[in-house]
Protein backbone atom coordinates (compact mmCIF):
# COMPACT_ATOMS: atom_id res chain seq x y z
CA UNK A 1 0.00 0.00 0.00
CA UNK A 2 1.43 3.38 -1.07
CA UNK A 3 1.90 6.12 1.51
CA UNK A 4 -0.43 9.11 1.06
CA UNK A 5 1.08 12.11 -0.65
CA UNK A 6 2.01 14.90 1.77
CA UNK A 7 0.12 18.16 1.68
CA UNK A 8 1.86 21.12 0.11
CA UNK A 9 3.31 23.45 2.72
CA UNK A 10 0.73 26.20 2.19
CA UNK A 11 -1.94 23.64 3.12
CA UNK A 12 -0.07 21.79 5.90
CA UNK A 13 0.87 24.95 7.83
CA UNK A 14 -2.74 26.26 8.20
CA UNK A 15 -3.86 22.77 9.28
CA UNK A 16 -1.16 22.64 11.98
CA UNK A 17 -2.03 26.18 13.11
CA UNK A 18 -5.66 25.07 13.38
CA UNK A 19 -4.73 21.98 15.41
CA UNK A 20 -2.55 24.02 17.77
CA UNK A 21 -5.37 26.53 18.22
CA UNK A 22 -7.71 23.62 18.95
CA UNK A 23 -5.46 22.47 21.81
CA UNK A 24 -5.35 26.04 23.15
CA UNK A 25 -9.14 26.37 22.95
CA UNK A 26 -9.48 23.13 24.91
CA UNK A 27 -7.46 24.60 27.79
CA UNK A 28 -9.24 27.95 27.80
CA UNK A 29 -12.58 26.12 27.75
CA UNK A 30 -11.42 24.03 30.70
CA UNK A 31 -10.72 27.18 32.73
CA UNK A 32 -14.22 28.47 31.94
CA UNK A 33 -15.70 25.12 33.00
CA UNK A 34 -13.72 25.22 36.26
CA UNK A 35 -14.92 28.76 36.94
CA UNK A 36 -18.49 27.51 36.54
CA UNK A 37 -18.27 24.59 38.93
CA UNK A 38 -16.80 21.71 36.93
CA UNK A 39 -14.37 19.44 38.77
CA UNK A 40 -10.89 18.60 37.56
CA UNK A 41 -11.61 14.91 37.05
CA UNK A 42 -14.89 15.75 35.32
CA UNK A 43 -13.01 17.70 32.64
CA UNK A 44 -10.37 15.00 32.14
CA UNK A 45 -12.97 12.23 32.01
CA UNK A 46 -15.12 14.20 29.58
CA UNK A 47 -12.34 14.93 27.11
CA UNK A 48 -10.69 11.49 27.34
CA UNK A 49 -14.08 9.77 27.09
CA UNK A 50 -15.01 11.80 24.01
CA UNK A 51 -11.65 11.06 22.40
CA UNK A 52 -11.93 7.36 23.24
CA UNK A 53 -15.33 7.09 21.52
CA UNK A 54 -14.03 8.94 18.45
CA UNK A 55 -10.89 6.78 18.22
CA UNK A 56 -12.97 3.61 18.59
CA UNK A 57 -15.18 4.68 15.68
CA UNK A 58 -12.11 5.58 13.62
CA UNK A 59 -10.44 2.21 14.18
CA UNK A 60 -13.68 0.35 13.46
CA UNK A 61 -13.99 2.30 10.21
CA UNK A 62 -10.37 1.51 9.29
CA UNK A 63 -10.80 -2.12 10.41
CA UNK A 64 -7.35 -1.99 11.94
CA UNK A 65 -6.20 -4.65 14.40
CA UNK A 66 -5.62 -3.58 18.00
CA UNK A 67 -3.02 -6.26 18.62
CA UNK A 68 0.66 -5.50 19.08
CA UNK A 69 3.75 -7.14 20.53
CA UNK A 70 3.42 -8.17 24.17
CA UNK A 71 6.86 -6.75 25.01
CA UNK A 72 5.53 -3.24 24.24
CA UNK A 73 2.78 -3.40 26.84
CA UNK A 74 4.84 -2.06 29.77
CA UNK A 75 5.83 0.96 27.69
CA UNK A 76 2.26 1.49 26.48
CA UNK A 77 0.95 1.34 30.05
CA UNK A 78 3.64 3.77 31.19
CA UNK A 79 2.76 6.11 28.33
CA UNK A 80 -0.94 6.08 29.23
CA UNK A 81 -0.27 6.75 32.91
CA UNK A 82 2.10 9.61 32.02
CA UNK A 83 -0.54 11.19 29.77
CA UNK A 84 -3.06 10.86 32.60
CA UNK A 85 -0.64 12.57 34.98
CA UNK A 86 0.16 15.24 32.39
CA UNK A 87 -3.56 15.93 31.91
CA UNK A 88 -4.02 16.20 35.67
CA UNK A 89 -1.06 18.59 35.96
CA UNK A 90 -1.96 20.92 33.11
CA UNK A 91 -5.61 21.21 34.16
CA UNK A 92 -4.50 21.79 37.75
CA UNK A 93 -2.24 24.59 36.51
CA UNK A 94 -4.92 26.11 34.29
CA UNK A 95 -7.34 26.13 37.23
CA UNK A 96 -4.90 28.15 39.39
CA UNK A 97 -2.95 30.56 37.19
CA UNK A 98 -3.60 32.39 33.89
CA UNK A 99 -3.98 29.94 31.01
CA UNK A 100 -1.33 31.58 28.84
CA UNK A 101 1.31 31.43 31.56
CA UNK A 102 0.46 27.82 32.39
CA UNK A 103 0.89 26.78 28.74
CA UNK A 104 4.08 28.79 28.28
CA UNK A 105 5.64 26.99 31.25
CA UNK A 106 4.29 23.62 30.06
CA UNK A 107 5.69 24.25 26.56
CA UNK A 108 9.25 24.29 27.88
CA UNK A 109 9.22 20.50 27.45
CA UNK A 110 11.75 20.65 24.55
CA UNK A 111 14.41 21.71 27.08
CA UNK A 112 13.57 18.79 29.36
CA UNK A 113 13.46 16.40 26.39
CA UNK A 114 16.93 17.53 25.28
CA UNK A 115 18.25 16.98 28.81
CA UNK A 116 16.55 13.56 28.97
CA UNK A 117 18.11 12.52 25.66
CA UNK A 118 21.48 13.69 26.99
CA UNK A 119 21.04 11.64 30.17
CA UNK A 120 19.96 8.49 28.33
CA UNK A 121 22.06 8.55 25.16
CA UNK A 122 24.95 10.77 26.20
CA UNK A 123 24.30 13.13 23.27
CA UNK A 124 24.94 16.61 24.59
CA UNK A 125 22.82 19.50 23.27
CA UNK A 126 24.65 21.55 20.66
CA UNK A 127 25.98 24.99 21.51
CA UNK A 128 23.16 26.53 19.45
CA UNK A 129 20.55 24.48 21.35
CA UNK A 130 22.08 25.49 24.69
CA UNK A 131 21.94 29.18 23.76
CA UNK A 132 18.31 28.89 22.65
CA UNK A 133 17.35 27.03 25.83
CA UNK A 134 18.97 29.80 27.84
CA UNK A 135 16.90 32.32 25.91
CA UNK A 136 13.72 30.38 26.70
CA UNK A 137 14.55 30.32 30.40
CA UNK A 138 15.37 34.04 30.33
CA UNK A 139 12.01 34.68 28.67
CA UNK A 140 10.26 32.65 31.35
CA UNK A 141 11.72 34.92 34.03
CA UNK A 142 9.81 37.79 32.44
CA UNK A 143 6.67 35.73 31.68
CA UNK A 144 6.44 34.88 35.37
CA UNK A 145 7.21 38.52 36.21
CA UNK A 146 9.87 37.29 38.63
CA UNK A 147 11.36 40.77 39.19
CA UNK A 148 8.07 41.83 40.80
CA UNK A 149 8.40 39.04 43.36
CA UNK A 150 11.31 40.88 44.94
CA UNK A 151 9.34 44.13 45.04
CA UNK A 152 6.13 42.54 46.29
CA UNK A 153 6.52 39.08 47.81
CA UNK A 154 2.76 38.86 48.38
CA UNK A 155 2.31 38.24 44.64
CA UNK A 156 3.83 34.77 44.99
CA UNK A 157 0.85 33.17 46.72
CA UNK A 158 0.59 29.48 47.47
CA UNK A 159 -2.00 29.12 44.69
CA UNK A 160 0.33 30.77 42.16
CA UNK A 161 3.32 28.70 43.28
CA UNK A 162 1.33 25.46 43.13
CA UNK A 163 0.04 26.35 39.68
CA UNK A 164 3.60 26.85 38.43
CA UNK A 165 4.66 23.51 39.92
CA UNK A 166 1.80 21.75 38.14
CA UNK A 167 2.69 23.47 34.84
CA UNK A 168 6.32 22.37 35.20
CA UNK A 169 5.09 18.88 36.10
CA UNK A 170 3.08 18.83 32.86
CA UNK A 171 6.21 19.81 30.91
CA UNK A 172 8.22 17.04 32.61
CA UNK A 173 5.56 14.42 31.88
CA UNK A 174 5.32 15.48 28.23
CA UNK A 175 9.09 15.21 27.78
CA UNK A 176 8.94 11.59 28.96
CA UNK A 177 5.84 10.99 26.81
CA UNK A 178 7.69 12.12 23.68
CA UNK A 179 10.79 10.12 24.57
CA UNK A 180 8.81 6.91 25.01
CA UNK A 181 6.77 7.55 21.84
CA UNK A 182 9.92 8.17 19.78
CA UNK A 183 12.23 5.56 21.29
CA UNK A 184 10.05 2.69 22.52
CA UNK A 185 6.72 2.84 20.65
CA UNK A 186 7.72 4.45 17.35
CA UNK A 187 6.69 1.40 15.29
CA UNK A 188 3.24 1.14 16.87
CA UNK A 189 0.46 2.43 14.58
CA UNK A 190 -0.42 5.96 15.75
CA UNK A 191 -4.21 5.62 16.19
CA UNK A 192 -3.76 2.28 18.00
CA UNK A 193 -1.21 3.81 20.37
CA UNK A 194 -3.55 6.75 20.90
CA UNK A 195 -6.53 4.44 21.52
CA UNK A 196 -4.79 2.54 24.30
CA UNK A 197 -3.25 5.72 25.71
CA UNK A 198 -6.57 7.54 25.95
CA UNK A 199 -8.23 4.38 27.27
CA UNK A 200 -5.68 4.18 30.08
CA UNK A 201 -6.22 7.89 30.84
CA UNK A 202 -9.98 7.47 31.00
CA UNK A 203 -10.05 4.37 33.19
CA UNK A 204 -7.27 5.54 35.52
CA UNK A 205 -9.11 8.83 36.10
CA UNK A 206 -12.38 6.93 36.51
CA UNK A 207 -10.73 4.74 39.15
CA UNK A 208 -9.36 7.83 40.90
CA UNK A 209 -12.83 9.38 40.96
CA UNK A 210 -14.20 6.39 42.89
CA UNK A 211 -11.59 6.82 45.63
CA UNK A 212 -12.87 10.28 46.53
CA UNK A 213 -9.26 11.36 47.01
CA UNK A 214 -9.79 14.62 45.12
CA UNK A 215 -12.52 16.60 46.85
CA UNK A 216 -14.88 18.13 44.30
CA UNK A 217 -13.00 16.41 41.48
CA UNK A 218 -16.15 15.00 39.88
CA UNK A 219 -18.36 18.07 40.39
CA UNK A 220 -20.47 19.03 37.40
CA UNK A 221 -20.96 22.57 36.04
CA UNK A 222 -23.55 24.67 37.85
CA UNK A 223 -24.92 26.46 34.78
CA UNK A 224 -25.28 26.34 30.99
CA UNK A 225 -22.03 28.24 30.43
CA UNK A 226 -20.11 25.59 32.34
CA UNK A 227 -21.72 22.78 30.37
CA UNK A 228 -21.01 24.47 27.04
CA UNK A 229 -17.40 24.96 28.10
CA UNK A 230 -17.13 21.30 29.13
CA UNK A 231 -18.53 20.20 25.75
CA UNK A 232 -15.99 22.49 24.08
CA UNK A 233 -13.18 20.80 26.07
CA UNK A 234 -14.15 17.40 24.66
CA UNK A 235 -14.84 18.67 21.15
CA UNK A 236 -11.70 20.74 20.56
CA UNK A 237 -9.36 18.25 22.23
CA UNK A 238 -10.78 15.31 20.27
CA UNK A 239 -10.63 17.17 16.96
CA UNK A 240 -7.06 18.36 17.54
CA UNK A 241 -5.75 15.13 19.06
CA UNK A 242 -7.27 12.75 16.53
CA UNK A 243 -6.75 15.13 13.62
CA UNK A 244 -3.04 15.29 14.39
CA UNK A 245 -2.65 11.50 14.38
CA UNK A 246 -4.84 10.93 11.32
CA UNK A 247 -3.17 13.63 9.23
CA UNK A 248 0.41 13.12 10.47
CA UNK A 249 1.46 11.07 7.38
CA UNK A 250 0.50 14.02 5.15
CA UNK A 251 1.69 16.94 7.29
CA UNK A 252 5.47 16.45 6.88
CA UNK A 253 6.08 17.19 10.56
CA UNK A 254 9.85 17.04 10.14
CA UNK A 255 9.55 20.33 8.24
CA UNK A 256 6.34 21.86 9.56
CA UNK A 257 6.09 20.86 13.26
CA UNK A 258 7.14 24.34 14.58
CA UNK A 259 3.72 25.61 13.44
CA UNK A 260 2.17 23.65 16.32
CA UNK A 261 3.82 26.11 18.69
CA UNK A 262 0.96 28.48 17.95
CA UNK A 263 -0.72 26.91 21.01
CA UNK A 264 0.67 29.25 23.72
CA UNK A 265 0.15 32.27 21.47
CA UNK A 266 -3.45 31.27 20.75
CA UNK A 267 -4.04 30.62 24.44
CA UNK A 268 -2.81 34.12 25.33
CA UNK A 269 -5.17 35.68 22.78
CA UNK A 270 -8.16 33.51 23.71
CA UNK A 271 -7.60 34.00 27.44
CA UNK A 272 -7.48 37.76 26.88
CA UNK A 273 -10.73 37.71 24.85
CA UNK A 274 -12.74 35.14 26.82
CA UNK A 275 -11.29 35.33 30.32
CA UNK A 276 -9.95 38.90 30.42
CA UNK A 277 -6.58 37.50 31.50
CA UNK A 278 -4.08 40.07 30.26
CA UNK A 279 -0.31 40.24 30.64
CA UNK A 280 1.80 43.33 31.23
CA UNK A 281 4.49 44.53 28.84
CA UNK A 282 7.29 42.61 30.55
CA UNK A 283 5.32 39.38 30.39
CA UNK A 284 4.48 39.87 26.71
CA UNK A 285 8.16 40.46 25.99
CA UNK A 286 9.01 37.24 27.83
CA UNK A 287 6.24 35.38 25.99
CA UNK A 288 7.71 36.45 22.66
CA UNK A 289 11.16 35.21 23.74
CA UNK A 290 9.78 31.85 24.90
CA UNK A 291 7.74 31.18 21.75
CA UNK A 292 10.58 32.31 19.48
CA UNK A 293 12.99 30.07 21.39
CA UNK A 294 10.70 27.05 21.20
CA UNK A 295 10.32 27.47 17.44
CA UNK A 296 14.07 28.03 16.99
CA UNK A 297 14.82 24.90 19.02
CA UNK A 298 12.47 22.87 16.82
CA UNK A 299 14.19 24.24 13.71
CA UNK A 300 17.65 23.38 15.09
CA UNK A 301 16.57 19.80 15.81
CA UNK A 302 14.99 19.56 12.39
CA UNK A 303 18.22 20.65 10.66
CA UNK A 304 20.18 18.04 12.68
CA UNK A 305 17.87 15.28 11.41
CA UNK A 306 18.08 16.45 7.78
Amino acid sequence: MNSPLPFKRHIAIPILLGLGTGFATNHVSARIAFDHGAGLLTAILFRSGTSLVCLTLLLLWQRHSLRFERKLWPWQLTLGLLVALQSFCIFSAVARIPVGIALLVANTFPILLALLNWAVSGKRPTKASAIIMGMILFGLIWVLDAPMWFQNSEQLTSTWFLGLLFAFGAATCFAFILWISENRLANLYGPVRSFYTIGIVFFSMLGLSFTGALEGGTAVPVDATGWLALIAVGFFYSCAFIGLFVLTPRLNLSQNAPALNIEPVASLILAWILLEQSLNGRQLFGSALVVTGIIALALVHRSKRS
